[in-house]
């Protein structure tokens, strides 16, 4: 079986190939052409996730799935939530995100937050979406070189380290991308 994953970000394609099964092969939106930024408009996570899928099966005809996470804060409101990636301003640079995020939480005693993925799947002209949640809190300062995003400053419930700190086989087992991807995996394996 072949699908796209309508991401430009390598990082979020190296965790999901790693998940997947080796009868399921990733095309890349590379390979089908996609260059551009894809539309990421709506007021949810799960909207941008279905927007990006939308966007790739209306433009390219291609079975695809896409994702959209977001860092939900409890003490901010479930902040920065779907404006996860440009937090800090349309630049989308992850330590400017962190340093915002961690300047807002510097008098905060409560530092609760959760991963949230949802992966939004068009296949045979129906949709279907598949949610992973990480709990945990946001630390301090950041700690450790693994990952991306706002992963050196996010600690899941039950672990000493971040998701920085982490190799990529721990962080796809317990973390919210694994999660979702592995709804998806278990779909996928039912039809295929």
């Amino acid at each position: 079986m072949q699908i796209v994953f309508a991401t430009h970000n390598q990082n979020k394609l190296k965790e999901i190939q790693a998940l997947l099964p080796q009868h399921i092969k990733l095309i890349s939106l590379k390979a089908i052409g996609c260059f551009e930024d894809i539309p990421e408009t709506q007021n949810t996570i799960e909207g941008n996730a279905v927007q990006k899928a939308v966007y790739v099966k209306t433009n390219y005809g291609y079975d695809c799935f896409a994702d959209d996470t977001g860092l939900e804060v409890e003490t901010l409101n479930g902040e920065p939530g779907v404006y996860s990636a440009r937090y800090a301003g349309a630049q989308r640079d992850a330590n400017d995100n962190m340093d915002l995020l961690l300047q807002n939480l510097k008098d905060k005693d409560n530092r609760n937050a959760q991963f949230k993925t949802v992966i939004a799947l068009q296949l045979h002209n129906k949709q279907y979406t598949y949610t992973g949640i990480c709990k945990g809190k946001i630390t301090t300062f950041k700690s450790g070189n693994q990952g991306f995003g706002y992963d050196p400053i996010f600690k899941p419930g039950g672990y000493e380290q971040t998701f920085a700190e982490m190799d990529l086989e721990l962080k796809n087992k317990i973390g919210h991308r694994g999660k979702a991807t592995k709804k998806l995996i278990e779909f996928l394996n039912k039809i295929s």
